[in-house]
């Protein structure tokens, strides 16, 4: 009875969040579908000025993983006034995090288009693109870090619905303003940016009446964002910001991967952006599971259950083992018909089908590595080891032989993206062996 109820919760939390995350592959699928068919120069540019915002929301992303191992282990000691202090916390740090890469984009957009492509046609069109995205980073911020906060203590629908119907809004904003449809001008890559605005301000009003009107759980009170006490703050710091910072690392490495392919040419950028949506179409369900390890360890512990911690995570191991095989089939099946379907060059065709078969192993390991290092350790507190981690593998593994490889030995593209690909299986046996050891379990609550 214990395991039937357990596997009912996880498939309560999981599928909202993995259909959260299967709509936020759907957006940039709409972008990379619809501008593939306008062509390979804004196809590129929007993936690349896309960056930024990934690198953005991973910040987000960090902040509030971190924050979780807080309000998850709270949410099983019963105590919501310490979780709605750390979401007036995290919600600060994300507005003034936003603030700052909004203003980065209109001070300096063509030095940083410059960091991911040397192209002047794609630089062009990416800021374009930036410089109506940018009104939509605040507006991402809030949304993310409150959804994020209340899928911590159990609440994903809500989160799940809104995406849904941004999601709708977006598919055909986009289409009305990238193609000029129903009299609207003909917008090209101006048009999904505008698109993509119009579906945030959508979110964030959700948000707004959610919070004040509905959420008699967790609420918002606006004297939590000057929260100030030291207790309070000094355990935020401690668990929030190592993996802030491993959030930041990861994903300014995945930005700098994107780069070195940016500088191999516009068919590499266009195949890299097919296969980069492909892998997240693959993960949508894997990264719910690892969401879901993180809240239900997490709450186990926070009720001092140690031993249904250790259950559960070996519960969540085997999931994850059967997702990945699923998710990397998945990528297999898609490579076909994605190099027929796109307006692509030869080349970029040649160079998608490879690097659809290399992120298709990169997926399953991810998906293991994904449910130990973002759920199994971060429930218990154990935030540094996949800091260290995540650093020494990325930096100090794919992207410096990458770079190596692409730059000074001049090998082969394809080959380059095997490698740049590659540390997903670098930190799979450190990550087994962490997960074994169970130094990862400690309940961090006052």
């Amino acid at each position: 009875m214990e395991k039937k109820q357990f596997y009912r919760t996880v498939a309560s939390l999981v599928l909202p969040i993995a259909i959260q995350n299967l709509i936020n592959v759907g957006v940039t699928s709409a972008d990379v579908i619809m501008l593939g068919k306008v062509g390979e120069t804004v196809l590129s540019a929007s993936s690349l000025a896309g960056q930024i915002y990934f690198i953005m929301t991973l910040i987000f992303f960090g902040l509030t993983s971190g924050a979780a191992v807080l309000t998850a282990q709270y949410w099983g000691k019963g105590d919501t006034r310490t979780i709605e202090r750390v979401l007036g916390i995290t919600l600060r740090i994300g507005i003034l995090v936003s603030i700052g890469f909004t203003v980065a984009v209109w001070v300096i957009p063509v030095p940083l288009m410059k960091i991911f492509t040397s192209e002047p046609e794609v630089i062009v069109e990416g800021v374009k693109y930036l410089k109506i995205i940018s009104f939509s980073y605040t507006l991402s911020g809030i949304t993310m870090v409150y959804f994020n906060i209340m899928r911590s203590v159990e609440r994903v629908i809500i989160a799940t619905v809104t995406y849904a119907i941004s999601l709708l809004i977006n598919i055909v904003l986009n289409a009305v303003f990238i193609f000029g449809l129903l009299g609207a001008p003909e917008m090209g890559i101006r048009g999904a940016a505008l698109g993509t605005l119009i579906a945030r301000i959508f979110e964030v009003c959700v948000v707004i009446v959610y919070a004040w009107k509905f959420n008699d759980t967790v609420g918002f009170h606006f004297k939590d964002l000057l929260e100030k006490d030291p207790l309070l703050k000094k355990d935020f710091a401690k668990y929030a910001i190592p993996v802030m910072l491993n959030e930041l690392a990861w994903g300014s490495g995945m930005a700098v991967i994107t780069a070195i392919v940016g500088h191999l040419g516009s068919p590499a950028v266009a195949a890299h952006s097919v296969t980069q949506v492909s892998r997240q179409l693959a993960m949508v369900v894997s990264m719910g599971v690892a969401s879901a390890t993180a809240i239900l360890c997490g709450k186990v512990i926070g009720e001092n259950k140690e031993d249904l911690a250790k259950v559960y995570a070996s519960r969540f191991t085997r999931l994850a083992i059967i997702l990945g095989m699923i998710g990397a089939v998945m990528i297999l099946l898609i490579s076909f018909p994605a190099r027929h379907l796109l307006n692509l060059t030869p080349q970029a065709k040649s160079y998608l089908g490879f690097m659809m078969f290399v992120m298709a192993y990169f997926a399953f390991c991810q998906s293991l590595n994904c449910t130990w290092i973002v759920g199994v350790f971060r429930s218990g507190g154990d935030t540094k080891y996949g800091l260290y981690l995540d650093g020494l593998s990325l930096w100090g593994g794919s992207i410096l032989l990458g770079a190596i490889g692409a730059f000074v030995l001049h090998i082969p593209m394809p080959w380059i993206y095997v490698v740049l690909c590659s540390d997903e299986i670098f930190k799979l046996p450190f990550a087994f062996r962490r997960y074994r050891s169970y130094k990862w379990l400690k309940n961090v609550t006052r």
